[in-house]
């Protein structure tokens, strides 16, 4: 499932659309095939009698419950998880049927920062955690090629206009007609 596009605004361009390492569907892809061959082993180990059908049972339903909490369930809550990095922000999105979207605007973000394990140094992946100005944040674990992205993220942060920029170039258009007028400065002091 791709991200949607027209959660862009107009002049916003796409630089990243990331989702979680491969690394993490490893266990979870392991966790079904596991639990298909334990049914398909109690299947053919236990006898056909009642006793071996109702062991059937009891196997069957064990494996299935294992299967969907710690198989089915994080291969959908992977393939539901979209970072984008635009020009303007970072964008989160998880889930499948019930969507959380959360947006952090490059200009307000004020540190990030990258942690990797020395599993994560050899597949290339790490944490970054991003702190913006008040109570935001977002955290992204496992994420590829991490070093790369840390470095375009700080990139397009130095790039980003800030709040105060803006407002400066509305009052210089807004007032286009107009004489500028000098900055005050503090009269000078003569001896």
């Amino acid at each position: 499932m791709a991200f949607p596009a027209e959660v862009l605004a107009e002049q916003e361009e796409l630089v990243l659309h990331l989702r979680p390492h491969g690394k993490s569907v490893v266990g979870p892809a392991l966790v079904v095939a596991l639990t298909v061959a334990g049914t398909i082993m109690a299947w053919v180990l236990l006898p056909e009698n009642e006793g071996g059908r109702i062991g059937l049972g009891l196997v069957a339903a064990i494996m299935l419950y294992h299967g969907i909490r710690y198989g089915i369930v994080p291969l959908a809550q992977w393939r539901g998880t979209h970072w984008v990095i635009t020009t303007e922000r970072l964008l989160t999105q998880r889930g499948l049927l019930v969507r959380e979207r959360r947006d952090l605007p490059l200009n307000r973000v004020n540190d990030h920062a990258l942690t990797q394990s020395l599993l994560d140094r050899m597949f290339g992946t790490g944490t970054l955690v991003i702190d913006s100005i008040g109570e935001q944040s977002a955290r992204l674990a496992g994420v590829p090629r991490a070093q790369q992205v840390q470095t375009t993220l700080y990139e397009l942060i130095e790039q980003a206009p800030d709040d105060e920029d803006e407002e400066d170039e509305e009052e210089v258009s807004s007032s286009a007609g107009r004489r500028p007028v000098p900055p005050h400065s503090p009269a000078r002091r003569s001896r």
